[in-house]
């Protein structure tokens, strides 16, 4: 009988399955919105709203839980000093599961996580801009300095 068993496996040791969470909730503090497969996002949303909450209380032993569960300064720091004051009046419930199709090598069930009210432009975080236009300009006034 499975009474009292909670926790969904993942098909993965216990190392495993504790890593890739801790990696998850790295990712969605960063970028506040991930795409993963429906039964990660649904193992995973309990733990965000629990680090939240965590976030919430500003006390040290708060603060070194958050450390061991994350173990990453600037994750912390973007709970601590952010998102526990995007989600102040809420008591629970900080973010949502969208239903996003299925994969198209091995229709695995998709799923987009994210933080309600999140910040959009977080996700373009590690994208790098475009700057080819500025640098032909540059060049083009220096070959003309050069001319004159």
């Amino acid at each position: 009988m499975r009474h009292g068993l909670n926790l969904k496996k993942l098909n993965r040791t216990s190392e495993h399955r504790k890593s890739l969470i801790k990696n998850m909730l790295n990712s969605l503090i960063k970028y506040e919105q991930i795409t993963t497969t429906l039964p990660k996002a649904k193992v995973l949303k309990p733990q965000m709203d629990k680090v939240i909450t965590l976030g919430k209380k500003d006390t040290l032993m708060n603060k070194k839980t958050l450390f061991s569960k994350l173990q990453d300064k600037t994750s912390t720091s973007k709970v601590t000093k952010v998102l526990s004051k995007r989600y102040l009046n809420r008591k629970g419930g900080y973010c949502r599961i969208i239903k996003a199709g299925f994969r198209y090598g091995d229709k695995a069930p998709l799923a987009i996580i994210e933080l309600l009210d999140r910040d959009i432009n977080a996700r373009d975080l590690d994208k790098k801009k475009k700057t080819i236009g500025t640098q032909t300009k540059i060049t083009d006034t220096k070959s003309k300095e050069i001319k004159k």
